[in-house]
């Protein structure tokens, strides 16, 4: 059988060992782009506020809103910080990012097959918002695990802290600590109360269905406020 011949002047036809080689080229930049995409940002996030995240732009086009007010760490109480640290990661100023055991067990409810239960640290919940998606897969999870060092490496506790709460949801399109005391509370956020600060941190489990003026945060809050006062030096990495 005779052997098909390319034409004069036609270009090659690509064969398996080229597609293959292509396919290997886009996977390693793929890989190349999520290694140092996350430290490059972190680098610029020490120093710079973040325009937006990946969940305000998710919520946005649902329909949410977008109120975001950046501010200094030194301009939002610091009964906000603490109130957060109780309420969400009473070990946030001792872990390098992650609780091991906490880790460990979801790994272990995952392979049973059984429902993802959360107990991400601050900087976990920081990387999610910063780099992730929204949702509690096993996959979200370890990607969570994986760039919590960095934020703890590149950024460090104090930074963590003041990206944490200027980004945080904090109501239906509202992020950060300014948005919501304005929003909630008719009020700067370095004017909150210690009871103010509370009722916020409590609805950050479900912030798009708990309302902090409830009867339900203002119970929870009675809780965190004596949590913080249990804490005494677990809240020291938090500026004054």
């Amino acid at each position: 059988m005779a052997v098909p011949r390319r034409r004069p002047g036609a270009p090659p036809q690509p064969g398996p060992g080229r597609w293959r080689r292509r396919l290997r080229r886009l996977l390693v930049t793929v890989l190349l782009v999520g290694l140092l995409l996350p430290p490059v940002m972190l680098l610029a996030y020490r120093w710079l506020p973040p325009p937006a995240t990946p969940l305000m732009l998710i919520r946005l086009v649902e329909g949410q809103g977008f109120d975001y007010r950046w501010r200094p760490i030194g301009d939002v109480t610091p009964h906000l910080a603490r109130a957060m640290i109780a309420s969400e990661d009473n070990l946030f100023c001792m872990h390098r990012g992650f609780d091991v055991q906490a880790l460990r067990t979801e790994v272990e409810r995952a392979f049973a097959g059984q429902r993802p239960r959360g107990a991400s640290t601050i900087t976990q919940q920081l990387a999610k918002n910063l780099f992730l998606w929204p949702g509690r897969g096993f996959g979200r999870k370890i990607l969570e695990a994986w760039l919590a060092p960095q934020l703890e490496l590149i950024l460090g506790k104090p930074r963590i802290l003041e990206l944490y709460v200027n980004i945080v949801e904090l109501g239906p399109g509202i992020y950060g600590a300014e948005a919501a005391s304005r929003r909630w509370f008719e009020k700067a956020a370095g004017e909150l109360s210690e009871r103010e600060a509370a009722r916020l941190a409590v609805i950050l489990p479900a912030p798009l269905t708990r309302n902090p003026r409830g009867d339900w945060a203002s119970q929870r809050s009675s809780v965190i406020q004596q949590r913080i006062g249990q804490l005494g030096p677990l809240l020291d990495c938090v500026p004054r």
